[in-house]
């Protein structure tokens, strides 16, 4: 097990001048200055340092400061801090969901939830135009571990995910709460791992204990091990790869309205009692159950007590936080980092937003299920409303009102990558049997070609199912109107690799040098259900 984040070798208090600190600064260059810590190569460390003036220029609404600074940077008396003056800059952002690592999602000081419904009570209350921090756990709330063993993902209880930070009241600057039929602006500030915490893990669970899009490939419960260096995130579990993540939250949503909910219930519960016998996408996709509808087990509703008749009301009817829906939820978008904005309809008076699900990193269709590199984490933002916008912006695409999508606005901080290898997919299956224009099923396909060939390369296919789960790789549908194949890709950065992975007129070399150990964690598979298995791949 690591030891998470970076040692702090150099550390500043801001209340202290720069001759008082712990280990005093300097402002000059000359050989016989003492070092003040010593570090090794490879050593993630953290050196934390103030302005270059030592804090002389203040928060102040005024250029004395700079007027009057002493270029040489001597020392002086008229040391200025920040006093919380109103005339100085507000001090941001204000923490209003906090996490304690060391207690469970019940025990927080304001309680997790892991439902949508419009009755679960507000645990904070922000204004527009205030930057807050919400704090997260994982997903799981902490289930899964950095360990040696996959049975934690094996043996998971589903019925507890995700657990959610929030709902969050917004109200204007007059104090007027955002109404229904208002659009929620939420702008991402800044975001990433909780300190002390930066570690993640990506895996599939087992095919009869959520699956995911090839679990009739891959059937075990599986789990790899992330570790973070700053921006960039490697594996003991998935040797030779090494990328910078696109921190994002995988969930963030508004509270739907009674009636918005019980459009959700109904329609998913027609497809969870009728799917199997109606959709024919169902004989290529084997995750299951096909909806996950409302069930008391495993919920938690923030502030309302269990055992309670409000609690067993709101527990009956609550909707899963499984897929996205009209209020935004569990989207997945990965793109969604620092400088974007989300344009949520409100359904409730407040609109009540909650976030979670942070991710570290995830390839385009977390096609594991389990498959971002999944963390504890926190997100900077501020939110704004506009009037009126879901009539003004958003246009139903359903029978009422209520049938519409959020707008997402792509922030401009991304990982660069130059060269990619592109696997294509169309919609024909394993078994060759022709779908019409399926983009799930074309998709399918370019994921499956895209592991077996990065399997020539010293790698099992378990490494590279989760590793295209959870790099930056790119899914696009190429074409959708050519009968009768849809076209899809999956885009690969080549740079993740410490070897050149492109096809070449000499042979792929094999042999030990290119053996990648240790696997994944794995489980065996238990049940009875019979793996799709494809006559011509590599073994």
């Amino acid at each position: 097990m690591a030891l998470y984040g970076a040692r702090l070798v150099l550390p500043i208090d801001l209340k202290k001048k720069p001759w008082e600190q712990k280990l005093p600064l300097h402002n000059r260059w000359h050989p016989d200055i003492p070092p003040v810590s010593e570090v090794r190569t490879g050593e993630l460390f953290r050196v934390e340092m103030m302005d270059f003036s030592g804090g002389r220029i203040t928060q102040e609404y005024s250029a004395e400061d700079i007027k009057h600074a002493d270029p040489s940077i001597k020392q002086s008396d008229n040391f200025c801090y920040s006093t919380g003056d109103p005339d100085m800059a507000p001090p941001t952002p204000r923490l209003v969901v906090p996490i304690d690592l060391k207690k469970q999602p019940r025990g927080q000081k304001f309680p997790l939830h892991n439902r949508w419904h419009p009755d679960i009570p507000p645990v904070a209350e922000v204004k527009t135009g205030e930057v807050i921090r919400v704090e997260m756990l994982d997903w799981t709330g902490g289930i899964i571990k950095d360990d040696d063993s996959a049975n934690d993902v094996k043996f998971i209880d589903l019925s507890i995910v995700h657990y959610l930070s929030g709902p969050i009241r917004v109200t204007d600057a007059d104090g007027a709460p955002a109404k229904p039929g208002d659009l929620l602006v939420v702008e991402i500030c800044n975001l990433g791992p909780l300190p002390g915490d930066e570690w993640g893990y990506t895996a599939t669970f087992d095919r009869e204990n959520g699956g995911g899009f090839l679990t009739d490939h891959f059937p075990c419960a599986t789990k790899a091990i992330w570790y973070f260096e700053g921006i960039y995130a490697y594996s003991p579990h998935i040797p030779g790869v090494r990328f910078p993540g696109l921190t994002h939250p995988g969930i963030i949503g508004t509270a739907p309205s009674m009636e918005l909910l019980n459009i959700w219930n109904e329609r998913e519960r027609e497809v969870e009692e009728t799917g199997l016998q109606n959709l024919k996408l169902c004989e290529v996709l084997h995750s299951r159950p096909l909806a996950n509808l409302p069930s008391p087990k495993g919920c938690l509703l923030g502030k309302i007590k269990e055992g309670t008749s409000e609690w067993e009301k709101i527990a009956h009817e609550a909707a899963r936080t499984i897929p996205g829906r009209e209020n935004g939820g569990n989207c997945d978008i990965k793109n969604l980092s620092r400088g974007s904005k989300i344009y949520l309809p409100v359904f409730v008076e407040g609109a009540n937003f909650s976030t979670g699900d942070m991710h570290f990193s995830q390839g385009d269709g977390e096609v594991s299920f389990c498959g971002a590199i999944e963390m504890s984490g926190f997100l900077e933002l501020k939110c704004e409303i506009i009037r009126g916008g879901m009539k003004e912006y958003l246009t139903p695409m359903g029978p009422t009102p209520l049938h519409v999508n959020p707008i997402f606005e792509i922030g401009p901080v991304e990982p660069r990558f130059s060269e990619w290898l592109v696997f294509e997919g169309i919609s024909v299956d394993e078994s060759g049997r022709q779908h019409y224009l399926d983009a799930s099923v074309a998709y399918k396909r370019a994921v499956l070609n895209a592991i077996d060939y990065l399997s020539k390369f010293g790698y099992s296919k378990e490494q590279i199912y989760l590793l295209l789960s959870c790099c930056p790789c790119e899914g696009r549908i190429s074409g959708i109107v050519d009968s009768p194949n849809a076209c899809a890709t999956l885009a690969i950065p080549t740079a993740i690799f410490d070897q050149d992975i492109r096809p070449k007129a000499s042979k792929v070399p094999v042999g030990p040098r290119l053996v990648r150990n240790p696997d994944v964690l794995k489980c065996t598979y238990d049940g009875n259900l019979p793996t799709t298995k494809n006559p011509c791949s590599t073994t």
